[in-house]
Order: C-alpha cells, then structure tokens, then sequence
C-alpha cells in the first residue's frame, strides 16, 4: 500500500509536538523576560472597572509598561473566572505591548478558593509574580500562636508554588490589626523558606508609616525576598481634635516617602517590576489620567540611572 503522504509519521508527529511545546515555553518566557528589570507598572484597583481593552488604552497612554491585576473578590477579576478572564485581559494588554507582570490574589493557602487555577492560569500566561491576600491578627489573642498557624500554611503553599513555577509575596500593611503591618512579622514567616517561591511585595509608603525613620532597616531586612516592590505617597494630616494624624494617600514625590529609598533599589539585586499603586484617586476620567500620567513620570524620574 502507498504510503499517505498526509499523514505524519510517529517521528514526525513527536518532533512537532516537541517544537510546539518548546514554542510554548519560549512564549512564556517571552511574556515573563518582556519587562527589563525596574520597569514601571500601575495596580489597576483605582481603575478596574472600566473594561479589559479600556484597561489597557489607560496604561499605555499613560506610559506604564504593564499592570498588576486584582483577581480577587470584587477585583478587576472574580476568582471564580480566572480562567476565563486572565486571558482575555493577557490578549487586551498584549495588544498595546503590556505586560501582565503580577497578579493579587485572596490567596493565604493551597484551600483557599481557585487557589491552583488562579496561579495555574497566570503561569501560562507568563506572570510568575503574586500578591497573597491580607490577613489580620485577633488583638485579643497571643501573638505568636497566630504566626505559628499562618507559617504552617505558608509552607504547603510554597510548595505548591514550586510545583507550578511561581512566586508569591506577602504585603506589608499599615495599623496594629494587619498581620505584615510590623516587617519582621513577614520576616518570621518567610525567612525559611525559598524566596523563589514565598517572599514579600514591598511597600515602602506603608513601611514608612509604620517604621518612620527605620524603612532602611527594613527594607534591608526583607530585600532578599523581594517578590514585588510597590511605590506610593501620603502625608500625615491632623484629624479631628485629640485624635493625632492620619495618613492620606496621594502623588509621589509629595509626600513622606524618601526617593533615597529608589536610589537604593538600584543598586540591589531585585530584577522585578516596580508597581505604582495609586490610592487617592478612583476611574479614568481625563483629569484623573493626567494626575496619573504626573504620578508615572515621577517614578520613571526615579527610577531613571
């Protein structure tokens, strides 16, 4: 019988199969190496609701190079969809050139919900890089039991991490009730295990507002296990009568926060992006896109070698 020249031999068919799955790989690589090292992006939270394609018009008029996605409850993202929507948004921003470079998530362990197809799904699209959800402490029970608890969970987690190839990191918050609001918290939690796969997502504004002049030591401390660096303002205002100040977010440069801190990330070793989180404002109406074309110079500005 002649042979059917249509159809591939087993060599044939193996040798495509591999092609196609080291295309696939490349791909992924591609996405995770597109941003160079301290590229600017924006965490859409203040805009999330104006639609994937609009989403993505925003961030490229204002000159960020990706974005940090809220797939979380009532985020850019419900949980429940990720594996519908990620790549739907992935195409949006892949069409402007934009990078999906971090994803935040509710995620304190392997139970909670859409834990593995949240991360599942972003690794495929080539975003290695998580934010876990927030925790806070029960003021009215020991500390340190606490910590022991989320540590445990912690380490099945980065296990599971390892397995699918990403990274997750722990923000630290400001005020007494957030589990991170103190550094060393997250220091405790993570020292131990592999920063490749647990680690922090630094926040220098609320580093600032905890540690007032220690955000140095700090910053020290937990470098190595920058998993993302995020870049906000705020001011101290006085409030209401025999009720001290309280922190008000707004632009970089403005505010409390030292660019010292920028010029000191340049010369570590962190190869990520740096996510601007831009807290006082919400849409992307004209105005508030020119207050935030402002806030991403700013940073570019210090950023800039």
């Amino acid at each position: 019988m002649p042979q059917n020249l249509s159809a591939p031999t087993r060599r044939q068919f193996l040798a495509g199969s591999a092609a196609a799955c080291a295309a696939l790989a490349l791909n992924a690589r591609a996405d995770q190496g597109a941003l160079p090292r301290l590229s600017p992006i924006v965490f859409t939270k203040s805009f999330q609701s104006i639609g994937f394609e609009r989403t993505a018009e925003v961030v490229a008029e204002i000159g960020w190079k990706g974005i940090e996605c809220p797939v979380r409850k009532k985020g850019q993202i419900e949980p429940e969809r990720a594996a519908e929507d990620l790549p739907k948004l992935h195409a949006a921003l892949k069409a402007k050139e934009l990078a999906m470079a971090i994803v935040t998530t509710d995620i304190v362990n392997t139970s909670t919900p859409f834990a593995e197809k949240i991360l599942r799904t972003a690794k495929q699209l080539g975003c290695t890089r998580y934010r876990l959800g927030v925790q806070t402490y029960d003021l009215n029970k020991p500390i340190p039991p606490q910590l022991a608890n989320l540590k445990a969970g912690l380490r099945d987690l980065a296990a599971m991490n390892k397995e699918i190839g990403v990274c997750g990191g722990w923000q630290n918050h400001s005020g007494a009730k957030y589990i991170g609001c103190a550094v060393w918290d997250i220091y405790e939690l993570v020292h131990e295990l592999d920063p490749k796969a647990i680690g922090t997502c630094f926040d220098i504004a609320h580093a600032t507002i905890e540690g007032g002049l220690a955000w140095p030591l700090h910053a020290r401390l937990m470098e190595p296990f920058f998993t993302a660096v995020y870049a906000k303002d705020f001011q101290w205002k006085r409030g209401e009568k025999d009720k001290g100040f309280t922190a008000v977010w707004g632009p970089l440069g403005e505010g409390m926060v030292h660019r010292e801190y920028f010029d000191w990330l340049k010369k570590t070793n962190y190869d990520g992006p740096v996510s601007q989180h831009v807290e006082y404002l919400e849409g992307a109406a004209p105005e508030q896109i020119a207050i935030m074309k402002k806030d991403c110079a700013t940073l570019k500005t210090w950023l800039a070698n």
